[in-house]
């Protein structure tokens, strides 16, 4: 599997097509060059809370694949897109369990740090912030630590193949999000309540974690 490291802005990155011509898997290890509120592609920008936005200096950029928004931070956010083509062995047909061996490579690497780490299985779960918040709802593949996601993971299918997108947290504040999404006050207050503990980060060990992931990757 290749790996590309790829640097600039988000909206420039998320942009990216899924290439027509890809010979083979590839991972893109993003590092982006600024804060951004990354909408899901069902979500459209009256979903970022405009004045809020601007006042944190905070890019709204909406993504190509499924799932709600996701804040973005270079300091405290490992980002990695993986492109699989068709006729890859990892290619499935089944959406559902199409990311299973992705899941299974972050569970891996997060084991290697100490982290009780366990894949999600189960279908896309329905929950009252799910729609609005990526972290408040689970999805095939992704990744739990204690209990709590830990790894969010959406896809993107073309004809050429699939493209997954990955992040997980250093730590795990729902206000990241809430603050900068449209919605009144008591609907923050009561979706921070609930999603306070839906979710975790893997502490400050972002390095490794990145390191060890695409380690595993190049292996998979």
């Amino acid at each position: 599997m290749l790996l590309r490291e790829v640097t600039g802005s988000i909206a420039d990155f998320h942009a990216r097509p899924v290439p027509d011509d890809l010979a083979e898997a590839e991972v893109w290890s993003f590092r982006p060059d600024h804060p951004a509120l990354v909408l899901g592609s069902a979500q459209d920008h009256t979903v970022a809370d405009a004045a809020a936005t601007a006042a944190a200096g905070i890019d709204v950029v909406r993504r190509r694949s499924g799932g709600g928004a996701v804040h973005v931070d270079p300091a405290r956010s490992v980002w990695l897109d993986v492109v699989v083509p068709r006729g890859d062995p990892r290619w499935s047909d089944d959406v559902r369990a199409s990311a299973y061996w992705l899941g299974e490579v972050w569970q891996r690497a997060l084991v290697t740090l100490g982290l009780d780490a366990e894949l999600y299985r189960g279908g896309l779960e329905q929950t009252p912030w799910g729609r609005l918040v990526c972290f408040a709802a689970l999805g095939p593949g992704e990744v739990l630590v204690g209990g709590r996601k830990a790894v969010g993971i959406s896809q993107r299918r073309t004809r050429a193949g699939a493209r997954f997108q990955c992040i997980a947290y250093d730590r795990w504040d729902p206000y990241d999000v809430l603050d900068l999404v449209t919605m009144t006050d008591d609907d923050r207050r009561r979706a921070g309540a609930d999603l306070v503990d839906r979710a975790t980060g893997v502490g400050p060990r972002l390095g490794e974690l990145r390191a060890a992931v695409e380690s595993a990757l190049r292996a998979a």
